[in-house]
């Protein structure tokens, strides 16, 4: 009897994200279940504040953005309290993966304060506010990716990896979607940073000013690729089918990032994304990475020190 959860979530990941659809198939059947049903409930948050529907396109959504969002706050601490039995498809996805794993309800509610950074339409000052949202609307995702995977939520160590990886995730997106994002009054580019090109908030997204806005972009893909490299000693710690998925979307998500940087000005112009035959060669170039990650990114690894740590506490 098929499980109406998983095939919901199943086809969410399938047309909201070609590139997670195919590193899931290579978890284990557990790890995919989780993992598929933890990315259907961040699908529908993300679609909900948004006002689009597996992120693409233009969706009516009843309420003000702020009116949405407390909606989604209450119904995720409704599932994580497992308070419910006839709860949305979504929020009943998060209630199994949350019951099943222990997982903190911290980290599904910093995903949720994410949001509401968006919504309140929070300055970004410095590249740490920058930061504090990439945890909040990617780093926290991987903990709990993580977590969904068998890492102990007490294991602090792997954890901050795996946070590592989502922020070099989101990093990537920034830079890839500058322009869009300043489209839809959204800018996530830093003040200081706009300042050192002489740019401002204003003007930074005209096209005048591409060559200086390539820069910025190139800086965000190089810092990215600091949280990258950092994530991979955690690797060691998870199933190796589980480090096969996350290396595959590293190599995947990462090489987006680089052939903006690559590309320079013109990068900026489009939306860069890659093939489905790109997705393949990461698969397979990965293969042996997961197969020989404890000899090359031995545990502990290097210190994190300079890379930016989430609180042991919710903020």
């Amino acid at each position: 009897m098929s499980d109406p959860l998983l095939v919901a979530a199943e086809a969410a990941i399938a047309e909201g994200s070609k590139s997670f659809a195919l590193a899931a198939r290579l978890f284990a059947p557990q790890e995919r279940e989780r993992a598929t049903l933890l990315y259907a409930w961040c699908r529908h948050c993300d679609d909900i504040i948004d006002g689009q529907a597996l992120g693409q396109g233009s969706v009516t959504h009843g309420g003000t953005p702020a009116e949405r969002l407390a909606v989604l706050d209450r119904s995720t601490r409704t599932a994580l309290r497992g308070q419910s039995s006839e709860m949305a498809l979504p929020f009943a996805a998060l209630a199994r993966v949350a019951a099943e794993t222990h997982m903190p309800e911290r980290y599904p509610l910093d995903l949720i304060e994410g949001f509401r950074i968006d919504v309140e339409e929070r300055p970004f000052r410095a590249f740490d506010d920058t930061l504090v949202y990439c945890y909040h609307v990617a780093g926290c995702v991987g903990v709990m990716m993580a977590i969904a995977m068998g890492v102990g939520r007490d294991d602090r160590a792997t954890l901050d990896r795996a946070c590592d990886l989502g922020i070099a995730f989101q990093l990537n997106n920034i830079a890839r979607d500058v322009i869009e994002d300043a489209f839809n009054y959204r800018r996530y580019i830093p003040d200081d940073w706009l300042a050192s090109v002489d740019l401002t908030p204003r003007n930074f997204a005209f096209p005048a000013n591409r060559r200086q806005l390539a820069r910025l972009v190139t800086r965000l893909v190089d810092t990215a690729e600091l949280y990258e490299a950092s994530a991979r000693f955690g690797t060691p710690a998870l199933p190796w089918r589980a480090a096969w998925a996350v290396l595959a979307a590293a190599d995947i998500y990462g090489g987006i990032g680089r052939r903006v940087r690559d590309l320079g000005s013109p990068g900026l112009e489009t939306r860069v994304s890659t093939t489905r035959s790109q997705k393949i060669l990461a698969v397979a170039r990965t293969l042996p990475q997961a197969l020989s990650r404890a000899s090359k990114w031995p545990v502990p690894g290097p210190s994190r020190a300079g890379l930016w740590s989430f609180p042991d506490s919710q903020l």
